[in-house]
Parts: C-alpha cells; sequence; structure tokens
C-alpha cells in the first residue's frame, strides 16, 4: 500500500499517497468524529486512533490491517485506588489522549500516552490494558501545574530515547519538562533556563510551570531537545535538563510545532505565529522557519506557501518530518494539508479540503 501520510483531523482519520500528486485521501475510518492522535508503530504494523467525543467521552482503536478493520479497546483511565489524590475516593477523569507513542524496538507491545488532564499512562500489550505512572502523578509540584489553551494541563510530548528506551522526557502544558532514566520509575524536573513571561517576576524561571508546546529531538543525537515554547524557541544540548533561549527567530518566536532533522542536530522546523489570542501568521505570510546552525540564524521557507492573506494556525503534532529529513507534511486548522520537499524549501498543496487537523504523521516502515 502507496499511503505513506496519516491526517488525524477534527471529522475524521486519513490516508494519502503524497508521492503522488493526483492521489486522493482516503478515509480510514470514524467519519465525523474527532480523531486527537494517531499512531502507527512500526514494530509491528500497528495504527491506534484515540478520539475525543467530548460529552461521550474518550476512546481508543487499534487496527491490523491498516485500518481495514478496527478493534475498540479500553482507554486509558483513572481508578479510585490510583488517582494520586488524598481526601476522596473518586478518580478523575481522562478527557482525552493527546498523543501516542510507542516504546522502544527492544519493549514489544509498550505504548505511552499522555493525557488531558496532565497524565501519563503506559502499556505493555498492545493498548489492552493501561497503567497510571504514579511516580509523575504524585509529584508534588503537580499543584502548580495549569492549564494553557485548556482548563486542565497536559501531557502532548513524549520522547522515548531512541538510544536507550529506559530514558523518557515529556512536556506538560503548564507543568514543565520531566526526565526519567529508568522508565518512568522515578522522575527529575528539567526545563531549567525556560523563561515564561506570562507568570510574575519572581516566578518567571519556575521550571515546574513552564509551557513548552511541543519537544523534540534528534535521533541520532538525543542530547539535543528543541522546545517550541510558549514564549519563544529553545535548545537543549543536554537532554533537556537546562535550555538555552534562540532569539534569531524571525518573523517570531511563538508558535506550537516543532521537528528536528532525525540525522543533523543543528537543524530544526518551526512554523511561526502572532503571539497569544491573535494566533494567525505573521502578517499573513504563511512561512515554515528553519535554522541549520542550531538556532544562530532562520530561514523562512515560503514557496509555495499563500502570501499575504492567510490565516492558517498549525497545531502541536501537525507538522512531521520523514525519515530522511526531506520531506515535511504540515496541515493547518483551516483543513489545508501541504508537503514541504527538499527540506521545505518548496511547498505543494496536497489539499485545501479537510477538517481541521490535528496531527499528521508520515508511515515509516
Amino acid at each position: 500500500m502507496a499511503e505513506d501520510l496519516l491526517i488525524a483531523t477534527r471529522k475524521g482519520l486519513f490516508a494519502l499517497d503524497s508521492g503522488n500528486a493526483g492521489a486522493a485521501p482516503r478515509c480510514l475510518g470514524f467519519l465525523g468524529d474527532p480523531v486527537s492522535s494517531v499512531l502507527y508503530d512500526p514494530r509491528d504494523g500497528t495504527l491506534y486512533a484515540a478520539l475525543n467525543l467530548g460529552h461521550f467521552g474518550h476512546k481508543l482503536h487499534r487496527s491490523d490491517d491498516f485500518g481495514t478493520s478496527w478493534q475498540e479497546l479500553a482507554p486509558p483511565a483513572f481508578t479510585a485506588a490510583g488517582n494520586g489524590e488524598s481526601g476522596g475516593d473518586k478518580a478523575p477523569s481522562v478527557n482525552f489522549v493527546w498523543t501516542l507513542v510507542a516504546g522502544g524496538s527492544d519493549q514489544p507491545g509498550r505504548l505511552w500516552a499522555g493525557t488531558l488532564p496532565g497524565a501519563l499512562f503506559r502499556s505493555d500489550d498492545r493498548g489492552e490494558s493501561w497503567h497510571l505512572i504514579e511516580s509523575l502523578w504524585n509529584q508534588p509540584s503537580r499543584k502548580d501545574w495549569f492549564g494553557g489553551g485548556y482548563d486542565d494541563p497536559g501531557i502532548h510530548s513524549i520522547i522515548v530515547d531512541p538510544q536507550d528506551s529506559r530514558k523518557l522526557t515529556v512536556g506538560i502544558s503548564c507543568g514543565g519538562v520531566w526526565l526519567s532514566e529508568d522508565g518512568g520509575e522515578s522522575w527529575q524536573l528539567g526545563g531549567k533556563g525556560l523563561a515564561a513571561d506570562y507568570m510574575p517576576p519572581d516566578r518567571i524561571d519556575d521550571p515546574s510551570i513552564q509551557d513548552p508546546h511541543r519537544l523534540a529531538v534528534c535521533a541520532a543525537d538525543p542530547s539535543r531537545v528543541w522546545c517550541q515554547h510558549h514564549c519563544g524557541i529553545f535548545r537543549s544540548d543536554d537532554g533537556g535538563r537546562s535550555f538555552v533561549v534562540i532569539d534569531k527567530a524571525a518573523p517570531s518566536g511563538f508558535g506550537f510545532a516543532v521537528v528536528v532533522h532525525p540525522a543533523e542536530a543543528e537543524t530544526a522546523w518551526f512554523v511561526p505565529a502572532v503571539k497569544d489570542e491573535c494566533r494567525v501568521p505573521v502578517d499573513g505570510r504563511f512561512v515554515v522557519t528553519r535554522t541549520r546552525d542550531g538556532g544562530a540564524s532562520f530561514e523562512a521557507l515560503s514557496q509555495g506557501l499563500p502570501q499575504g492573506t492567510a490565516y492558517d494556525l498549525v497545531y502541536r503534532h501537525a507538522l512531521d518530518v520523514d525519515g530522511r529529513g526531506e520531506r515535511l507534511a504540515m496541515g493547518s486548522t483551516t483543513g489545508a494539508l501541504w508537503l514541504g520537499q527538499n527540506g521545505g524549501e518548496t511547498w505543494s498543496l496536497l489539499s485545501a479540503h479537510f477538517p481541521p487537523i490535528n496531527q499528521v504523521a508520515f508511515r515509516e516502515t
């Protein structure tokens, strides 16, 4: 099957052959339903889809035949005995799964899920059952966490170190950057150097209330972590323990998405926007910015993208780069889907008629 691009939208899950200019997208299921996260697991070819059905709750589905059929699974959920809250027996509720991530190649069947509210769950049986990582849920600093765009804090970034699957890096809005070296048994608060200008002056550099919109690492050098933060772009050279601010990112350092070249740690892509309430491209010019020197300079890549009349916003997971670092896919809140060639030098519109896009993901086999 040539379909290599997955598109999770507000009204269904789709697949597309991005290498065929005339190809039409195919709906893989859930037409009309909001798909909050999608995962293609290259370890065994399994496809997972998480749905956010609002009043009807959140759902999780698994397919072993790339969407021809689906099996509904019990989604991540709290239990009264393990909710991490003292003074009552009632468990909180999971609103939706924000991200699904496969474990390491040495961990068959292991999946990670980040949810709203900000909880981390693990499955060791391909999603058949889920376990709350109470060591993170019970962190004392949780009392300081708060929501960004949502009322509750949420986990949107889970990085499994490609060289040591016991090492995890988690991004929480707004709860900072958390690190584990033992598969989630214990945690260390990272993010030193991140700065939150939405806080009172005495708490701007408090690592426990930072809003990392998205975290991404270089597969060849996991010590290099890039962060698209609510208050700018930051880079870590020590695996997320500390960060330095990048102040060269014209036309804006604000945005939600970041991806990193899989082999070149100095190269990363972002989608800038006007900060806070406005959240549209600067001056109506829709561009992708790229650095190839660790943030010392940036290029605004715009060939093939709308200029002057664009109001597209790209969500955290709606930008992806392929396994060779050559092609990028990008989807917007207005339902447009683009493909970037040659590292984003040129862009082509694949479709302008999707529902609002929550996530795009290359299907790496």
